[in-house]
């Protein structure tokens, strides 16, 4: 027996009915989609440290996503210094420092030659008044 949203959602095909199960969300967190630029630190696999500038896509509270032109590996330790909006700071410039660990990647496009990086955040943070130059 289908439940209604089964039965609304049932594709009709010539050899019969398909059922999509509906789609679940395994986030634990609420996420946003709020560009903020960020400064992303690290290590290639090499060794080598890198440092560079992204926009995250989106957020939560456990993690982010955004783009590099840097080859990180999944597991790498990877450090973000976020702008947050002044809406959120009383008109104050304040950053957050937070680290992390890539924890998904998706390939590089063609055209922009970025690659997707899924981050998961660590337990360490802080708030950073001002916006000092590096």
């Amino acid at each position: 027996m289908r439940t209604t949203a089964a039965k609304k959602r049932s594709k009709r095909v010539k050899s019969g009915t398909v059922v999509v199960p509906p789609t679940i969300n395994r986030r634990r967190e609420w996420r946003f989609d709020l560009p903020l630029t960020a400064f992303v630190e690290g290590k290639l696999p090499q060794g080598k440290k890198f440092r560079e500038a992204a926009m995250l896509e989106n957020i939560s509270s456990g993690g982010a996503y955004f783009c590099l032109d840097s080859g990180v590996v999944v597991g790498s330790r990877l450090s973000l210094v976020i702008d947050l909006p002044k809406e959120l700071t009383e008109g104050k410039k304040v950053r957050l420092q937070i680290g992390g660990k890539a924890v998904r990647l998706e390939k590089a496009d063609q055209k922009g030659k970025k690659q997707g990086v899924a981050v998961r955040f660590g337990k360490d943070f802080n708030f950073v008044p001002g916006h000092s130059k590096k």
